[in-house]
């Protein structure tokens, strides 16, 4: 039985792993953002990233939208959005999504 949880832990540790993106920005710091979602927009694909809170008292963090584009080598990256409208597109499918899932788990709950 203490085997199970311990193999619960490290799945658990494992998924926690995996949402988290390293990002290094120009001046060559990194910062860890949590991965929301990846969204499909006009033939482009972005992704919704929280950048982590500046203080703890701060209801809310700060969602970031990056254009996932190929490199030489055929690799993802991330680069700045720098069309405000698309960018609030992909912000509201993002909010829609997360409407979506919302509700999803409130029916699931009165079931």
């Amino acid at each position: 039985m203490a085997n199970d949880k311990h193999e619960h832990e490290e799945i658990m540790e494992e998924e926690w792993e995996t949402n988290i993106v390293e990002l290094t920005d120009e001046d060559g710091e990194t910062t860890a953002f949590e991965y929301l979602t990846t969204i499909e927009y006009e033939n482009e694909r972005y992704v919704v990233l929280l950048a982590p809170q500046e203080e703890e008292n701060e209801e809310e963090g700060e969602v970031v939208i990056l254009r996932i584009q190929q490199d030489d080598k055929g690799e993802d990256t991330f680069v700045s959005c720098d069309n405000e409208e698309v960018e609030q597109e992909v912000f509201e499918l993002f909010m829609d999504e997360l409407a979506e899932e919302e509700d999803s788990e409130l029916f699931e709950e009165d079931q």
